[in-house]
Formats: structure tokens, sequence, C-alpha cells
């Protein structure tokens, strides 16, 4: 073996990849003019190395190219091999091309051209292919809708490694039997491991996959206990986006709240929980957040995406749709960027921009709430509201007739004087099903006021007030008892809910209404409040609640780190 592959093997193993570029450059030129310095087989490996140096070194372009240059050093000396020349060292046996193809495969992922890579891939003969090369397939294939060759490949998958999860994972997704996989898995283990725990998650999977994420979190939360899988955090981040997709976000936050406790450096989930935390309107929570996960991690779409909504709750659209761009760039297909982008257009009244981006939404992911709703409140800032109708009335067949998917079609009934029965009755099944569901709660009280029977309005506020307290429940209803002449128990919940948010602009002009003409309240001024009440969430946009500072808060932790990171994309 010559002296000098052996260098460079060195420096490889050594992991110097700059110094393998440096040397190998040199060695290649010199074996042009002096074949005898790097004998074949030693110049092949060298080639190997030259290329994954590079990709090492994030050179992706380049170690393309050296693969291919291997690839075809290789061809030539397989040719050689079969005439008789000795080209090999001592005839030595030439290693596979198939870590080289799946090489190349990787550097045309880095470079986006998914195409190519996918017929790198399947330029592999099937009797070659590794279970590296037939996962990568398999996702490829799944990313690119050919669900059938999915679901063939991830097969392959389990047959060499039973225990690939994520194998198992993507052919649940692709709607194989819960008990298909289960067998899958079992057949190709030995009989003396204990896989109860694995039966549990593969159904938990299946449940998740059918939608049916009630079903999904009760077979999770038997995972969760000190003899199995406590304070795992891959278990609870499952359990929070479960929570999250069926629309629980006070135990969405519990369940992702407790996974950054335990694992505070990982970036998985913490895009929906800062949504979660925006929703829930744990601001300070959310700007503690940024900093921590920024500090020791590479930027990835999920803490664009987190940072995004720590701007978004500041008011800063313009920031934080540059970093919805960033993560959309580093993938098209983010589901959460995708929906924050189109709630931030919203919010700037940009409906038709918003559009666009609700629509590819709902082509990803038709099962999600979060698409249609922003589909919706598109088309009623629109005042298209025939439309925004037809898209709530088809939401209720897509998603089911969930206490919010109601609720939202209640919302736009409501806009037409004709159908506001209709969302009553809508309503009141909503709250059937959920007692505490407050934008069902806010809706139906304004639909009581609407009615003048504040009696029942007050009741049904007075019913939420006993379970949990908001500033904005003891604000309506102290603008309720004000118009009913009652400024005492009016005075009582103003109070209370300027405790509770002493910035609430209605009701401190509650309060003053009271002070300044105690016996003579303006029926049309409350009616007016009354009808500004509808739930925010339900309502165009995903405002904060009410505030008389519209002015540009101080710089938050989020911006120090935006500014910090210089990022280059604020011009798209």
């Amino acid at each position: 073996m010559s002296g000098l592959f052996e260098q460079i093997k060195l420096l490889y193993d050594q992991a110097l990849y700059c110094n393998v570029i440096s040397l190998t450059n040199l060695v290649l030129s010199l074996s042009e003019h002096n074949a005898d310095l790097l004998p074949g087989y030693s110049k092949f490996h060298v080639y190997v190395y030259y290329a994954d140096a590079h990709f090492h070194l994030s050179k992706y372009r380049r170690a393309e190219t050296l693969y291919k240059k291997a690839l075809q050093f290789r061809k030539c000396l397989l040719k050689s091999k079969g005439t008789g020349k000795p080209l090999l060292d001592g005839q030595k046996d030439l290693p596979s091309d198939v870590n080289i193809k799946y090489q190349i495969h990787l550097c045309l992922v880095k470079s986006k051209n998914l195409q190519e890579a996918l017929q790198v891939l399947q330029s592999i003969p099937g009797k070659q292919r590794t279970a590296k090369v037939n996962m990568a397939l398999a996702k490829m294939f799944h990313e690119q809708g050919m669900e059938r060759s999915a679901i063939t490949t991830y097969k392959e998958v389990l047959k060499e490694c039973p225990l690939a999860l994520e194998a198992a994972e993507g052919l649940l997704s692709l709607g194989v039997k819960g008990v298909e996989v289960n067998s899958l898995i079992v057949g190709s283990i030995s009989n003396s491991m204990n896989l109860e725990w694995l039966n549990t998650w593969i159904k938990a999977h299946a449940h998740i996959h059918n939608r049916e994420y009630t079903h999904a979190v009760s077979t999770l939360r038997s995972l969760d206990n000190v003899v199995l899988l406590r304070d795992n955090f891959n278990l609870l981040t499952i359990m929070g986006e479960c929570y999250y997709y069926a629309g629980d976000d006070k135990n969405a936050l519990l369940c992702l709240r407790r996974a950054r406790v335990i694992e505070p450096d990982i970036t998985k989930g913490v895009d929906m929980y800062a949504a979660v935390l925006y929703k829930m309107h744990h601001i300070k929570e959310l700007e503690r957040l940024i900093p921590a996960i920024t500090a020791n991690n590479e930027c990835t779409g999920e803490i664009y995406v987190a940072m995004a909504y720590s701007l978004f709750a500041a008011r800063k659209f313009s920031r934080a749709n540059t970093l919805t761009a960033q993560a959309l760039n580093l993938n098209p297909n983010d589901i959460e960027a995708t929906i924050l982008r189109g709630n931030l257009l919203i919010e700037q009244k940009k409906y038709q921009d918003a559009l666009f981006f609700f629509r590819h939404a709902v082509q990803l992911k038709p099962y999600r709430y979060e698409p249609h709703k922003g589909l919706v409140d598109c088309l009623v800032g629109m005042h298209r509201l025939r439309e925004a109708l037809n898209i709530a009335s088809s939401s209720c067949k897509q998603l089911g007739h969930t206490t919010r998917v109601l609720t939202l079609y209640a919302s736009v009934l409501m806009k037409d004087p004709v159908s506001v029965s209709k969302a009553k009755n809508l309503l009141e099944k909503a709250l059937s099903q959920d007692e505490v569901y407050l934008p069902a709660v806010y809706l139906l009280a304004e639909i009581y006021e609407q009615e003048m029977n504040l009696e029942a309005a007050i009741e049904l506020l007075e019913r939420q007030v006993e379970i949990h307290s908001t500033c904005k429940l003891h604000q309506t209803l102290g603008d309720l008892w004000a118009r009913m002449h009652n400024e005492e128990k009016a005075l009582d919940h103003y109070v209370i809910a300027l405790n509770l948010d002493p910035n609430n602009r209605r009701a401190i002009e509650g309060m003053h209404r009271l002070d300044n003409s105690s016996s003579k309240l303006d029926s049309a001024y409350y009616m007016t409040v009354g009808e500004e009440q509808a739930d925010t969430t339900y309502d165009v946009g995903d405002g904060l609640p009410d505030t008389d500072n519209d002015e540009a808060p101080e710089e938050s932790e989020t911006e120090a780190i935006w500014s910090d990171m210089d990022l280059e994309a604020n011009s798209q």
C-alpha cells in the first residue's frame, strides 16, 4: 500500500478534512504523471476520501462531482480487471458502489435536487439496497405521494431492521393497519424480548394517523408511568401534539412544558410549544423560551417559527414574516410556518396573500383545523360570506362536528341576521360537548345579548366564572350588569377584570361610564361593546388581549437575538 495513501487515510480517520483536501488535491495531480504513485485500488479510495471530506465540510456540489468521478474510475478499474491488466493492488475486489450512490443522493438532497436524488437511489438494484437506502427511498416516495412504492419499501426496512420505528410510523401514516405493522415487527425478533410497551406505542400511533386523538392520548398516557416511559421527551411531545391537534391547548401546554423541562436543548416540537404559548397569551414564557432555544442550537425551521411567534406577540409583523420565510425556505411544506405566515398576513389585512398560504396548508394537512379557520377568516375579512359559509360547512364534514368546528361555523352564520338562530343551535350543541369552551360561550352570550335576553347571557357567563376566571369573562359580565342597572355587581366585575389585566381598555371605559353617569347608561354603547366582544380567536385574526398601548413595545429578547443573527433575509 502506498505511503501517500496511508497518510491520506490517516488524515481522513482523524477527521482532518481540510488537510485531506489539501493533500489529496496534490497527490491526484502527481498520480496523473506517475501511475505507480497510486495503484488503481488505492486511487479509487482516495477519490472517495476526497469526496467525503468535501461532504463533511458541507461542500455538497463539489462532493457530488467527486463521488461521480469515483464511480467513473471504479468502472474503468472493473473493465481493466476483465482484460487482465494489473491495475488493482493484488487484484483486490472493489467495494460496492451502493454507498457512493447513497452519498450522491445526500448531496442532491442538500442541493434541493430531489427528483435526481430519487433517480440515483432507484438506480441501485433492489437486491443490493441496504436498509438505509430503502429508508431514504421510502421517505422520498412518501413525500412525493408515491404511496404504494413507499409502503413496499418501508416493509423492506422492517424486514432487515424490525425496530426501525420511523419506518413503522411511516406505514401507519399511509394507512397500513396497526395489527399488520405489529406482525412485521414481532415476526422478525426474538420472543424473549418484552415488547408490550412497543405494542402500545404502535397502537397509539395507529390512533394518531386515524385522527383519533382522544384514543391516542389515552393510550400514550398508559406509558407515562415509572415502570415504562415516565418523563420521556418523545412521549410527552407526541402527547402534546395530540392534545394540540384536538384543540385542547391547556393539556397540550402541560405536556410540551414538561418535555422542555426534561430536554431544554431539543428543538423538536418547539414551534408547536410557541404556538400554544401565543394562543394562551403566556407571552412572558414565550419570550423566555427564545434565548433558551437559540443559545446552543443552529437555527432550524422550528426555531424560526418559535421566534416568529414571539415577534408576532410583540406585533413586529415584518420581522416575523421574514422568519417564517426562513423556515419555509428550509422546508416549503412546513405546516406550522405556513399557518403562522397566513395568520400574520391576516393581521396585516392582506387577505388575498393569506388565502394562498392557507390553501397550501389545507393541501398539506387537510385534517388540521387551523388552515380551515384561516380560510374562513380570510373570506370573512374580504366580505365573501357565502364562500366563508361553504368552507365552514365543508369543515364540519371533513373534520367532524367537534366543538371548535361547530363554533367556527356558527361564527360565520352570525354575520347574517337571517341565520343567527341556526348559529345559536350550533353553539348550544358545541357547549353540550364541552361546556367550558370559551369561544362558544362568548358567541352564545353575544346572541343572547342581541336578543335582549340579558339574564340568559349573565347566567351563562356566571357559570363559567365559577370554573375559570378570565379578564374577558369579568369585563363582559360588568358590561351586562351595567346594562341591567346593577352598578354594584358591574363595578365588582370590572375591578376583577382590571386585577387580571390592568390594561384592559373596555373594562377601564366601563368603570369611567359608571363614574360619569351612574343612572343614565347608554344602551347603544353597551350594545356596540357587546358586538365587539366576539372572541378574537373566532373573528378575523388571532389578536392579543385588548390594551390601550398600541405602540411598539420595547425591544424583546427575541429582537435582540434577531439583531445578533444579522439575518440577510430582511429584504424578502
